[in-house]
């Protein structure tokens, strides 16, 4: 699908452009650009990986005139630009709402008018029921792109929603590790708290199965292990030698859930097992053919897909560590 073919990367600076890139460049595309606003990230991306394929250019998915230049001879698109910490958006919405709603929008325009053959948008478990701001501005920003495939254009459109990843940037792993080396104490918000987990690498590469399956205007849903944050906090002082580490509840930040859900209770009414990896969210309103080709997946029978369910042992969390090499 990718061989000798030209993507665009928004947002490609971050932990999930990164190992992206690095998974796309071995289907050998034409190129690749990663457009971003940070310069010093691209700067620093760019002597990474010395690659003559990596175009780079400094933009704002806010920017829909940028966007446009950015996708001309574009023929993939993978949507990765957005403002992602939950505090950060409930306390700058506006922001927020311009980055993931907006410029999500500016995409789908400026992929049309480019006639871009798909847009594949990275969503988040928190647009399933939000309760947070940025949970909202995703869902919004999944609305858009499965409603722009009824927009009259060749152009498809498919949203890929993953739970937590284990080594992207603002990544609670780090977030432990450096709280046991320099305090010794590891702060929790909830001890009961739960979430799905998936290394990087395994993201990525089902994101990229996604991309290739998808026929446009669905929401592929990654299967993701779950584990108990507190369980986690555990595996990672014991890995590092720390067992006098103290574990401090913090109390729930504002928009913050216990428990996250894959899907919600009324997603579930159009939800469908595509495979052992992915589960398929076809969209209530009509698009053509889109429901015959998943006329032989069958429907989902539980009514939500949470977090507090089927937790993973300690064992089964340090051998997840290990597989994304944070812990030996």
């Amino acid at each position: 699908m990718f061989r000798d073919s030209a993507i665009l990367v928004t947002g490609g600076t971050g932990s999930w452009g990164y190992e992206l890139v690095r998974q796309l460049l071995k289907t050998k595309p034409k190129k690749i650009v990663i457009f971003s606003r940070n310069e010093s990230s691209q700067v620093a991306m760019k002597r990474e990986f010395e690659d003559e394929r990596l175009i780079f250019c400094i933009g704002d998915v806010r920017d829909k005139d940028a966007l446009i230049k950015a996708c001309q001879g574009i023929e993939y698109v993978f949507h990765l630009a957005a403002l992602k910490h939950v505090p950060v958006c409930e306390d700058h919405p506006n922001e927020a709402l311009k980055t993931n709603v907006i410029g999500t929008q500016n995409l789908i325009e400026a992929a049309i008018e480019n006639k871009v053959k798909k847009v594949i948008n990275i969503s988040t478990d928190k647009a399933a029921n939000p309760s947070n701001f940025y949970g909202m501005t995703k869902a919004i920003g999944e609305k858009l792109i499965v409603l722009a495939n009824r927009m009259h254009t060749d152009t498809k459109f498919v949203c890929v929603r993953s739970g937590n990843v284990l080594g992207s940037n603002g990544s609670v792993v780090h977030l432990f590790m450096n709280q046991i080396k320099l305090k010794n104490q590891i702060g929790i918000t909830h001890m009961e708290m739960t979430r799905f987990f998936l290394t990087l690498q395994d993201a990525v590469q089902l994101l990229l199965r996604g991309a290739e399956e998808s026929n446009g205007g669905e929401i592929f849903v990654m299967k993701m292990p779950t584990c108990k944050i507190v369980d986690l906090a555990e595996v990672l002082k014991e890995a590092m030698g720390k067992e006098d580490v103290q574990i401090v509840e913090l109390g729930v930040r504002p928009g913050e859930k216990i428990h996250e859900i894959l899907y919600s209770d009324y997603e579930s009414q159009s939800m469908y097992i595509y495979d052992k990896d992915y589960l398929v969210i076809l969209p209530t309103i009509e698009i053509p053919l889109l429901s015959q080709v998943y006329a032989s997946c069958l429907p989902v029978q539980e009514e939500i897909y949470s977090s507090r369910d089927s937790l993973m042992t300690k064992d089964e969390i340090k051998k997840m560590l290990i597989m994304g090499g944070f812990i030996s």
